[in-house]
């Protein structure tokens, strides 16, 4: 077994569902990923990491709407120091997922059809923020990973 790990550095434009699959994918690409497992982990409370529809931009919108029902801005928090979107920012990652793990057969990440992996900023203004990107399994040998 071989590993790799490197961190990804991705802009938000603040409240988003930011597909990042292509950018997962060319890093398992250069990474010369075969077949294997690569866990993702966002190093922040108040953004987070799933797995969603990628067909339909409605799904994102929704997705966000039923967030901030969830975890509304006006609930009387007693943690308002970094802004009313701070408290809901940690409900809402809480909700849903720091790290995901995800099969990887033949260098390409063994998602559904319709699947796609998400980072979402839960704060209102842009952040830059960080997921650590993890594989473990076997590497293309360094011809094959050249062709």
């Amino acid at each position: 077994m071989q590993q790799h790990i490197e961190i990804l550095t991705i802009a938000t434009p603040g409240s988003a569902l930011l597909d990042i699959s292509r950018r997962v994918a060319e890093q398992l690409r250069s990474a010369g990923a075969k077949d294997g497992l690569v866990t993702l982990f966002v190093r922040h409370t108040s953004a987070s990491l799933i797995i969603q529809e990628n067909a339909d931009p409605d799904v994102r919108h929704d997705l966000l709407l039923a967030l901030d029902r969830l975890a509304p801005e006006d609930a009387g928090y007693v943690h308002t120091i970094e802004g009313p979107d701070d408290m809901p920012a940690h409900i809402k990652a809480a909700l849903t997922a720091t790290s995901l793990a995800i099969p990887v057969m033949d260098g390409r990440m063994m998602l559904g059809t319709w699947q796609g992996v998400y980072l979402v900023e839960h704060r209102a203004r842009p952040h830059s923020r960080e997921i650590v990107l993890h594989f473990a399994g076997s590497l293309l040998a360094s011809t094959e990973a050249q062709a």
